[in-house]
């Protein structure tokens, strides 16, 4: 199982702390794989891209209208948090629903 997210968020380290088994990639520092983005992004569609952050209120007009994928690979923090990859399964955030999956 992999997590992808932030060091700095508190979502993805109470995530990583319920998984202690999961391996962490901050998008920061490593960014996300091509192949995994294009299959999270399959699997999840808009989903992945989170249009509230400060990443996203930053951009302006122009830059909002490139593909979300790409827009994700420019600046990896417009991901939303966590993405947990399972067994080729995705899950996207920490919600409930999420966490009785995975724990």
């Amino acid at each position: 199982m992999i997590l992808y997210g932030l060091k700095s968020c508190d979502t993805c380290r109470k995530a990583l702390k319920s998984m202690p088994d999961a391996q962490f990639r901050d998008v920061r520092e490593d960014g996300v794989p091509q192949g995994v983005l294009e299959s999270a992004y399959a699997a999840l569609g808009d989903a992945l891209l989170n249009t509230r952050s400060t990443t996203w209120r930053a951009l302006n007009e122009a830059e909002r209208v490139d593909t979300p994928l790409s827009l994700i690979a420019k600046h990896p923090t417009l991901m939303k948090r966590p993405l947990i990859e399972k067994d080729g399964e995705f899950f996207l955030g920490w919600s409930k629903d999420v966490q009785a999956a995975l724990v």
